[in-house]
């Protein structure tokens, strides 16, 4: 696991972040996992990189990806540290073409028309890494399916509410233009990064969905299954902050300061995780009027 250990200690990221409250192999699966996400994430994501060329790179990921799943011998080196996570845990092709496809598509699609679209985009690349991740948690109840699908959907909203200026940088704009027409707002605003109070009204509308996402995943997780599900639960913790703090700042994500939690608030909420872990608590600590 040396190649993928690294790739997830160098980022700083929630989701590796969440790794810390695994027992060691589970850690270490998760970590094969998440450097297989990174990886392909970073293909689509190279803008320096002629599109066709990334399309030829992530065809080439899949290839080995079910080279691993099928027991061959794949040729990446990350591929070849997963595949014995893989074959444990039996992670099944389809979803990392699924998730393959999620990045397929930001080579393809700048703009997102209706909601209905953007929840296929948030499926392929958040929810299926959650459906993934639940196999190598262990589950007894097939509820955390859903779970895991709800859960996705609202951390990738929330992370959308959150890079809309980064990504507008780019030239993508993932609020659906269904809503920017709804609230009168053009795309030359967002990418010029101009605030207004109808940009307010048209993210508070997303999060808005963001939340309902969350109470969908709060409401769906079976109580049998909380404390497998703890780093899951953790991550919806976190970015059910990271929502609430663009919240408070009214989604105004377009100054020179990123919107982000603080080191100490996350080691809080790995605490507070791990407290509840420990006391056999069955609620969640997002989803909920008072949090």
């Amino acid at each position: 696991m040396q190649h993928s250990r690294a790739l997830t200690q160098k980022s700083a990221s929630n989701l590796a972040l969440a790794f810390i409250l695994l027992p060691r192999e589970k850690r270490d699966a998760m970590s094969a996992l998440y450097a297989f996400c990174r990886a392909v994430d970073d293909v689509a994501d190279e803008d320096s990189v002629p599109t066709a060329k990334r399309r030829e790179q992530l065809a080439a990921w899949r290839a080995d990806i079910r080279l691993a799943c099928d027991n061959k011998q794949p040729q990446f080196v990350l591929n070849r540290e997963f595949q014995p996570v893989i074959q444990q845990f039996k992670l099944p092709f389809a979803l990392f073409d699924e998730l393959i496809k999620g990045c397929e598509m930001d080579l393809e699609k700048l703009r997102y028309e209706t909601f209905e679209e953007l929840e296929l985009y948030c499926y392929r690349v958040a929810s299926v890494v959650g459906l993934l991740s639940i196999e190598i948690f262990g589950y007894q109840n097939p509820a955390c399916h859903d779970y895991a699908i709800q859960l996705g959907q609202a951390l990738q909203l929330t992370n959308i509410l959150r890079d809309v200026k980064n990504d507008a940088a780019r030239g993508r704009i993932y609020l659906p233009q269904s809503e920017l027409k709804k609230f009168n707002v053009t795309e030359s605003e967002i990418l010029e990064s101009k605030y207004s109070e109808r940009y307010f009204a048209l993210t508070a509308a997303v999060a808005s969905r963001a939340r309902h996402f969350y109470t969908l995943a709060q409401t769906t997780l079976p109580p049998e299954d909380c404390r497998s599900m703890v780093a899951a639960e953790l991550m919806g913790s976190v970015y059910w902050r990271l929502l609430k703090k663009l919240e408070r700042g009214a989604f105004d994500v377009f100054g020179p300061h990123p919107l982000k939690l603080s080191k100490p608030h996350k080691l809080a909420l790995i605490f507070g995780s791990w407290i509840r872990f420990v006391m056999g608590s069955t609620k969640s600590s997002y989803g909920t009027p008072q949090d």
